[in-house]
This record gives C-alpha cells, sequence and structure tokens, in this order.
C-alpha cells in the first residue's frame, strides 16, 4: 500500500512539474538566446501568428529558425551570399527542423512567391527588390518587418 502512496505522489509531483515549465514557455533550442528574442520582438510587433515568414538576407540562419514559433509558421530564409546558404542550411539541419524553415539562394529582383502569398516578410536590406514587387507578394492585411531602427522593429501594413 506504501509504494503505490508513493507511486502516486511522485506521478502528482512530475505531472505538475511538467505543467509549470509548460506554463512558464519553455522553448525549444532554436527559440533561446539573443535570435529568439529577436524573433519574438518582431512577431510580437506584427501581429503575425502564422502562415509564410520570409527572411531575406538570413545569414547563418540562427534568426529565420527562430521565427518559427510553432506549428502554423513556415519559415523560408533568402540569401544572396552561397556560404550563408550552406550555413544556414547545416544549422537548421541540426536543430531537426529543417522542411517548416528552409533556406535558398536568392538574389533576383522579384520574390520567389505567388501572389498575396507572404504573411510576414523580415529583412534589412530588400537588394533590388522594388516595393510593388513587395507588394505583390504579401497577403492583404499583412505586414513587412525592416531592419531595427534604435532596436525597434518598423512594420508596415499592406
Amino acid at each position: 500500500m506504501r509504494a503505490r502512496i508513493r507511486f502516486v505522489k511522485e506521478l502528482a509531483f512530475l505531472v505538475l512539474a511538467s505543467s509549470i515549465l509548460l506554463a512558464a514557455g519553455a522553448q525549444p533550442r532554436h527559440r533561446s538566446g539573443q535570435q529568439g528574442r529577436t524573433a519574438k520582438e518582431i512577431l510580437d510587433a506584427t501581429g503575425v501568428k502564422g502562415g509564410l515568414i520570409v527572411h531575406v538576407g538570413c545569414g547563418d540562419g540562427r534568426l529565420t529558425a527562430a521565427l518559427r514559433a510553432g506549428d502554423s509558421y513556415l519559415v523560408q530564409g533568402l540569401d544572396g551570399n552561397a556560404d550563408n546558404v550552406e550555413r544556414a542550411r547545416k544549422y537548421i539541419k541540426q536543430l531537426n527542423i529543417y522542411g517548416p524553415v528552409s533556406v535558398d539562394k536568392w538574389t533576383g529582383k522579384s520574390l520567389p512567391y505567388i501572389d498575396n502569398s507572404v504573411n510576414l516578410l523580415v529583412g534589412g536590406s530588400l537588394g533590388n527588390t522594388n516595393i510593388t514587387e513587395i507588394m505583390r507578394s504579401w497577403c492583404p492585411r499583412r505586414c513587412e518587418s525592416s531592419c531595427p531602427s534604435r532596436h525597434r522593429w518598423r512594420s508596415a501594413e499592406r
């Protein structure tokens, strides 16, 4: 009988500890650290809750990976530097999230997306891409978030 009571107490403790960790928002490794905080700032500032997020100039892929805040997000990083693309892919594959998060080489003027498909566009520099092209790819009533200005993310709405 005592063994059974002890088992029930231990089980209750494990359930309680698990609940506390979930409530505290324990985050996966790719959502922690500076890039995780930056991704949270961007997502909070824009109010985007899912869909396609595009990160132009993704560099090593750390922010790109962190932008996938849950299963409702599909994130693609774009970069003109082949070495950056390779580093980002390697990092994302190490996290076992390649698929919902991907990276591709991109140097063109036009974004590689159909009309009205991008929920959030994040980037410091959009290169030769003009505003008409950005507007074409955005979903109606969605946001673009550009590089930080004095540690605040700027956004615009279509």
